[in-house]
């Protein structure tokens, strides 16, 4: 994972698997980004595979985010992402509210 500091606004750039394997390590970092900032990026155009443990992650730092009114962003969604947000149908879930994320396939 590649962290960098623009502003107020963390960016994440998870590399490789975002699956159960990686889910405690990849939580941590996220929680204390989302913690140490008022935005959060989460770019994930070189994920490899996504799983439904990387799939509650996401959800949790979404969560997360609308609760303490932080505002996050997925961006740069690799094919291995986009594939599973097509399949179970999760762009509108990660496109409403405060959190104001956007899903695009190509790195920003």
């Amino acid at each position: 994972m590649i962290a960098e500091q623009h502003g107020s606004e963390s960016r994440l750039c998870i590399e490789g698997e975002l699956t159960i394997y990686r889910a405690a390590e990849l939580k941590d970092a996220m929680l204390a980004a989302l913690d140490r900032e008022a935005a959060l990026e989460l770019d994930l155009s070189r994920v490899t595979e996504l799983d439904t443990a990387g799939v509650q992650l996401l959800m949790l730092i979404h969560q997360t985010a609308r609760a303490r009114s932080k505002r996050l962003r997925l961006t740069a969604s690799s094919p291995a992402v986009r594939e599973v947000f097509a399949l179970l149908h999760l762009d509108p879930y990660f496109s409403d509210g405060p959190t104001s994320p956007s899903i695009s396939e190509k790195p920003q």
